[in-house]
């Protein structure tokens, strides 16, 4: 079919002039797709704020719009990291799904994805690809958790290049405000069973006393969580990275929120926990990484941290609907403690891998 061009393009300085419209043009797609895919509009997120995430230094990227009568209608995003030598690379190809052409477009913006990945001398490709409800047989990954309706159009898409499913990722709501007497109860339940450990909660910058700890628990958090067979990199952070980090986000749409376990004994971090809650209160609340090392497993750390963060939001930042996050489904241990606090499935995604 013509009637549609798939062209690389620069990633926008600003949000202004004809980089911005298209940057906000692929977006629209994106958001279009993710609502589709999971059906909510709470699945959405205004350019600005996905803008912040594309000027980060570690994680470069390039990117191709698929463009209609002017407008790009769909995007193949591709990602890496600078000091990766395994050669991951990450992929994401979303077509706007009103789009009569969407199924060849999606073919075009994978095959310049790839063939930038194999120029570039990537070893593998990974991406997560959301899968609504759909009937007859089902996709189960080697982990034996979850599964993906194996007719769908995304597996059926990404079965036909050559990927294979490696993992069920569950998104789950939690809604707000939060009961804040059930939330203490589970907060003091947990404390008590933690014992040797002290909780620290802030919003904004980190103290810099924590810099260092927070660089190895982030590192960690990027091999510790469960990825299947994905073998997702190690990121290695430094303190430096952890305080520009926590710089770029001084005037961001939302506000950070974190919580870490101290273990009193060795006066070392054990675990960490962020939520971001944006400042538009119509928009729902972000549980990011949460992270207990495993040398500290099995004193309810993760509960401890995830209610008093939680508390912490609804004391200093009331207002938005609801909190979304995102877990892979083998990992029971984080899933008893969301389900436990009250989150609620909503929907799913594949994690997906191919070898280069």
């Amino acid at each position: 079919m013509t009637g549609f061009g798939i062209e690389e393009l620069p990633i926008p300085a600003s949000l202004d002039g004809a980089e911005g419209r298209d940057f906000r043009d692929a977006i629209d797609a994106r958001n279009a797709a993710e609502v589709a895919g999971f059906g909510t509009l709470e699945a959405a997120y205004p350019a600005e704020e996905i803008f912040l995430h594309w000027q980060n230094a570690h994680e470069p990227k390039r990117w191709w719009g698929a463009r209609v009568d002017g407008r790009i209608v769909g995007r193949a995003l591709l990602e890496w990291q600078l000091e990766d030598e395994t050669r991951a690379s990450w992929v994401k190809v979303e077509v706007h799904p009103d789009h009569a052409a969407g199924d060849e477009i999606a073919d075009a913006l994978m095959a310049a994805a790839e063939t930038a990945a194999r120029e570039q001398g990537f070893t593998r490709m990974l991406t997560y690809a959301v899968s609504p409800p759909g009937p007859g047989e089902r996709l189960v990954p080697p982990t034996g958790a979850g599964s993906v309706p194996a007719d769908n159009p995304e597996v059926r898409f990404l079965l036909r290049h050559g990927w294979r499913l490696e993992q069920v990722t569950r998104a789950s709501r939690f809604p707000l405000p939060v009961d804040v007497p059930a939330l203490e109860r589970l907060r003091d339940e947990a404390a008590a069973a933690a014992g040797g450990y002290r909780v620290h909660t802030w919003q904004g910058p980190s103290p810099e006393r924590f810099l260092a700890d927070l660089a190895a628990l982030y590192t960690r958090m990027s091999t510790d969580a469960p990825s299947a067979g994905l073998e997702e990199p190690e990121d290695v952070w430094t303190a430096e990275r952890v305080a520009e980090e926590d710089a770029r986000f001084l005037d961001s749409p939302s506000r950070i929120f974190h919580a870490v376990a101290e273990h009193i004994a060795s006066g070392r971090l054990a675990g960490y926990t962020q939520l971001s809650a944006p400042r538009d209160l119509a928009r729902p609340a972000n549980q990011d990484d949460t992270l207990v090392l495993r040398e500290h497993r099995g004193h309810r750390l993760g509960m401890l941290l995830k209610a008093e963060n939680l508390l912490a939001l609804q004391r200093e930042a009331p207002g938005n609907p609801s909190v979304l996050t995102w877990n892979a489904e083998e990992n029971r241990p984080m899933l008893d403690v969301n389900e436990a606090v009250g989150f609620v499935p909503f929907g799913y995604e594949g994690a997906w891998r191919k070898d280069l």
